[in-house]
């Protein structure tokens, strides 16, 4: 799927997760309810850091492009290394070692990670991350227009305001974790959510995706999950931008009203 597409999914995601715990009688704090939504829009964009045309690629810069660059000659490497003799061969890295469940989980665990040992720091460097992709995702059309410079101070700006509202008693940093030092390990979960709902949608796509490397499926180590050929659709076709993204708006809109108690 395109970039705008997978930012609703994950945002769709979050909202839907949100609605679940309330459902169970742990309902999030609205602080985290957004602000996990945004991060699970901006880490839906995340695996696509082996392609250099994609939009985290010019998310940062240099940096971002820089870093696809390693990630997909990574990703290209680790591929060789592991494809038994039928997989096929290939010349790039995209949607391999990054849309698996196990980069989504190693991601996420390295997420809660950084936010418990770094301190306010290390949560605002994943929140600013995660918002600036967000507005890329979710804002493109605007993105596109505006400087780079505009999108990252929005991005600044909107961390430390959401990390502020957070650090208030009673508005989410313990949401989950509630042991000294272990506020912010939750946010390792919408970055893990958004990773693995950008797989389940590349999977619904023409070429798959090997989400469950690297266990070994019908003699191929990266076989390209999916459902029937005649059910996959092309990356930006009709089907995505009229039909799943509405879909995704309407279904975010519902978990959030759950989540929130209007429902």
């Amino acid at each position: 799927m395109m970039g705008p597409a997978h930012s609703l999914s994950g945002a769709a995601a979050w909202l839907g997760v949100g609605a679940a715990v309330a459902a169970a009688g742990h309902p999030m704090p609205w602080p985290v309810l957004v602000v996990g939504a945004l991060i699970c829009a901006g880490a839906a964009l995340a695996p696509d850091l082996d392609h250099k045309s994609a939009t985290i690629s010019r998310a940062f810069g240099p940096l971002s492009r820089g870093l696809c660059e390693v990630v997909d000659k990574t990703s290209y490497a680790v591929y060789k290394a592991t494809r038994t003799p039928r997989d096929a061969r290939r010349s790039g890295g995209h949607r391999t070692l990054t849309h698996t469940w196990l980069w989504a989980v190693l991601i996420g665990a390295g997420s809660s990670a950084v936010a418990v040992g770094f301190d306010r720091w290390g949560v605002l460097g994943l929140l600013f991350v995660h918002l600036v992709l967000a507005v890329e995702g979710l804002l493109w059309r605007a993105a596109r227009m505006s400087s780079d410079v505009l999108v990252w101070l929005l991005g600044a700006t909107s961390a430390w305001i959401l990390a502020g509202v957070l650090d208030e008693p009673g508005n989410g940093a313990d949401w989950l974790f509630s042991g000294p030092g272990q506020e912010y390990l939750w946010l390792g979960l919408p970055i893990m959510l958004g990773a693995l709902v950008h797989d389940i949608g590349d999977a619904l796509t023409v070429s798959g995706c090997p989400i469950l490397w690297p266990l070994p499926i019908a003699g191929k180590r990266w076989y390209a999950l999916g459902p029937p050929k005649m059910m996959r659709f092309r990356a930006g076709s009709w089907i995505e931008l009229k039909v799943l993204m509405p879909v995704f708006m309407l279904l975010g809109g519902m978990g959030g009203a759950t989540a929130l108690g209007f429902i």
